[in-house]
């Protein structure tokens, strides 16, 4: 495997649900810091849906390592943001020498 060059700064951030006063709530994210990143498109995907297909683009966005349990480490649920474009991450998984973080996102607009 090469070494990514990791030249993009990203935010990590994770969801937060706060009450609505009404008995539910609504979801918010809370900014964890930033990692420097590399992020490339890692192939098509074509999503069944009921009456139409959607089409996303995977993104390979690779971080360097860090230890389960530390709040720089991504994980599945939270989202990489750059400006006004996010990422939410689907999977993390370490690289073969456990030097970095290999995670699969996508882009969606952010709301």
């Amino acid at each position: 495997m090469r070494t990514p060059r990791l030249s993009r700064r990203l935010r990590l951030e994770a969801p937060i649900h706060a009450p609505d006063g009404s008995g539910g709530f609504t979801k918010g994210w809370f900014e964890l810091g930033a990692l420097w990143a590399e992020v490339a498109p890692a192939g098509p995907r074509l999503a069944a849906q009921p009456g139409a297909i959607e089409t996303k683009l995977p993104l390979k966005v690779t971080v360097r390592a860090a230890p389960y349990g530390s709040p720089s480490r991504p994980e599945p649920g939270q989202r990489f943001r750059d400006g006004a474009r996010v990422f939410p991450i689907a999977s993390v998984a370490d690289d073969a020498a456990g030097r970095f973080l290999l995670c699969l996102a996508h882009e969606e607009a952010a709301l």
